[in-house]
């Protein structure tokens, strides 16, 4: 917390005073903001990221990617604290209700269209926003909290399938036949059918040892062993997940269900990693580009295995810039996660996209952080890092030498 604090007020300190983005957070909340100064409140990432447009700064700058990292870092120890979950749950029924507050006035607006209008639209995407953040925080808090479940499965009682928009990314049949996934389609009392082959079990997250599962948790610090091969991708029976997917989502966003909407791409996750670039082009061709970011945010925090095998099917699907774009995002993992997802993207021949991992990690930690990450495993890893550092700058190439000298390992 007061790291980002730090980090915050020195972004604080390169803006206008009273101007953009800035100016408006210290006329409408001055305490809110000065907490957030101090260090004793978070603010929403919605907010960080209209003080970093101040600044004109893209997603992608340095000063950006080191602000998420350390917001991250922060909530992380936030949630950590007993009654997190708690507080979590009231702040997002806060936000719920001001998302509902804000839709209101954007009927009440629409037919008249003005300044107005355009500061409650506003209103209500940075509700939807913080909602979907809190969800996704609150889901992790409950992951900590909710014990592994019993090596033996339960099976399924016959003729129930499961229904609603979380369900939507998977196809299946029941044992009567009766094929589809049942989501809520257009009109009063009716449902849609979306066509499905037999079920298809869900993959296991690759773990190491005892490792908690979901996508904010990691693994292990080295490369769990090579799993078997997982069979082709069926291109059908991923178009057909893809597409009952954005339309769930269209219906949960024009519900202004978010939370469940980014349920529902948490779901995306544990499917195939080569079924996401299909994906990824049908949120696209769907107008829904930012579901697909949230996804990849998403992505970056899962185990290090299944971060390189997404990694590798982006890449293999000739979707570099989604590629470059999840690994610059996990570079705020610890180093002994970092060095399993590097392991696991050597191991399956995706050299290019580990040396960008490890460059990236280098932009963003310091030399000091890369120290230890070589030190996991000195012979593999220093070798790689250099490299890395050299394709950054001259400058990053002769700090890291020197943390390594320090190290004792070069």
């Amino acid at each position: 917390m007061v790291a980002f604090a730090g980090w915050l007020s020195e972004l604080a300190g390169r803006l206008r005073p009273g101007g953009g983005w800035y100016g408006v957070f210290a006329a409408r909340d001055p305490e809110g903001l000065r907490a957030c100064f101090d260090g004793t409140e978070l603010p929403p990432w919605d907010v960080v990221e209209s003080l970093l447009q101040d600044l004109g700064e893209p997603p992608g700058a340095p000063r950006a990617v080191r602000g998420r990292v350390l917001h991250q870092a922060a909530a992380a120890v936030h949630d950590r604290a007993p009654g997190a979950a708690d507080d979590l749950a009231d702040l997002r029924r806060l936000r719920e209700r001001e998302a509902r507050q804000a839709e209101t006035r954007v009927l009440d607006l629409a037919r008249t269209p003005g300044p107005e209008l355009a500061w409650a639209r506003d209103d209500l995407s940075r509700a939807r926003a913080r909602i979907a953040e809190l969800t996704a925080r609150l889901a992790r808090v409950e992951e900590r909290r909710t014990p592994a479940p019993a090596p033996a499965p339960t099976p399924a009682p016959a003729r129930r399938r499961p229904r609603g928009a979380r369900y939507a990314w998977l196809d299946y049949t029941d044992d009567a036949g009766d094929a589809g996934d049942l989501v809520d389609a257009p009109g009063a009392g009716r449902t849609a059918t979306v066509a499905g082959p037999a079920p298809q079990a869900v993959p296991e997250l690759p773990v190491a040892g005892a490792a908690p599962r979901g996508a904010r948790f990691g693994g292990a610090a080295v490369a769990p062993p090579p799993a078997a091969p997982a069979p082709p991708a069926d291109p059908g029976q991923a178009a057909r997940a893809a597409g009952n997917a954005v339309y769930a989502l269209r219906r949960l966003r024009a519900q202004g269900r978010g939370g469940d909407a980014h349920g529902l791409l948490c779901e995306a996750l544990a499917g195939p990693p080569a079924w996401l670039p299909v994906l990824a082009a049908e949120l696209h061709r769907a107008g829904l580009a930012a579901d697909w970011a949230t996804l990849l945010w998403e992505a970056a925090s899962l185990p290090p295995a299944r971060l390189a095998a997404v990694a590798g099917a982006l890449a293999d699907a000739g979707r570099p810039h989604d590629c470059d774009q999840l690994l610059r995002q996990g570079v705020a993992r610890p180093v002994e996660e970092l060095a399993g997802a590097c392991a696991a993207l050597f191991a399956e021949g995706h050299q290019p996209e580990a040396q960008a991992l490890l460059a990236a990690f280098l932009r963003v930690r310091t030399p000091e952080d890369a120290a230890r990450l070589a030190a996991l495993d000195p012979a593999a890893l220093t070798p790689r890092l250099l490299s890395a550092a050299r394709a950054v700058s001259p400058s990053r190439e002769r700090d890291l030498l020197h943390a390594l000298r320090v190290a004792g390992l070069a």
